[in-house]
């Protein structure tokens, strides 16, 4: 039985491409309220699990549970109600709306309707409060204005973490969520995503090392489309298994000092 502990767990998840195997035998526990990272060198399958978790593909063999349910067979659609929810790609980002209008379109969910692209703006003016709201958990409020194609790079992606809010994630995965920033936003970006950890559940993937050893609670590296190693920052930057995955990069790749 899965502990009550456990919000995640795939057991043997495995999928196969024409006789590749991109994910082979994974059992993957994440713990609920943490923060567990994914890793490994390029290839290892970080992504097709990823893709196997929100039933973007299906996999060849294997389960997947969340909550205590097997979900294995369940579309898109239905994982997204579920409360899985993928950050970055699910989240609604539209370039000519300002940064308030594109949360509230997130927000239509609420209303259970359809969305109102057509309709009046005053018809969503009720979902203005709870948009603010977001906008200011993520650092936003000042920019509710602002033309969405005029943020910084950085900001765009926490916007993107506030349309994702909008959705009521119970399980955020978020894929390379700092993935071409600079160091600045990498730094608010990090802070972000531990802020909005409080009471949820994060699953991500991230190559950064330093945001990684500040923020990961458990991470699991894969190597092959197989877990090779698991357990804190610690713990993991000193297998020499994953030293060698690594090929000798460890000073760089595990120690933080390359982003």
């Amino acid at each position: 039985m899965i502990l009550g502990d456990t919000i995640l767990e795939t057991r043997g998840l495995t999928k196969e491409f024409k006789g590749f195997t991109a994910v082979n035998g994974v059992n993957l526990r994440v713990r609920r309220g943490s923060i567990h990272a994914l890793i490994g060198p390029n290839g290892a399958g970080k992504t097709t699990c990823f893709n196997l978790l929100t039933k973007f593909l299906r996999p060849t063999a294997g389960q997947i549970v969340f909550n205590g349910v097997d979900i294995t067979g369940e579309r898109p659609a239905q994982i997204a109600r579920r409360g899985i929810i993928r950050s970055f790609q699910i989240s609604a980002v539209f370039p000519h709306m300002t940064v308030l209008q594109n949360v509230r379109v997130a927000l239509q969910r609420s209303l259970g309707t359809a969305f109102h692209f057509w309709k009046s703006e005053r018809t969503l003016k009720e979902l203005d409060e709870e948009a603010l709201d977001l906008l200011t958990q993520v650092g936003l409020a000042d920019f509710a204005e602002t033309l969405t194609v005029e943020l910084s790079y950085g900001r765009k992606r926490a916007l993107e973490i506030a349309t994702t809010l909008a959705m009521e994630p119970e399980l955020m995965l978020l894929d390379e969520p700092t993935q071409g920033m600079g160091h600045e936003d990498v730094d608010r970006v990090t802070a972000l995503i531990k802020k909005v950890s409080s009471g949820r559940t994060i699953l991500m993937v991230e190559h950064n090392m330093n945001v990684i050893a500040g923020i990961s609670d458990t991470i699991t590296v894969l190597q092959r489309g197989e877990v090779l190693a698991e357990g804190t920052y610690a713990e993991v930057s000193k297998n020499a298994l994953v030293m060698q995955a690594y090929m000798g990069t460890v000073d760089t790749a595990l120690t933080g000092t390359h982003a």
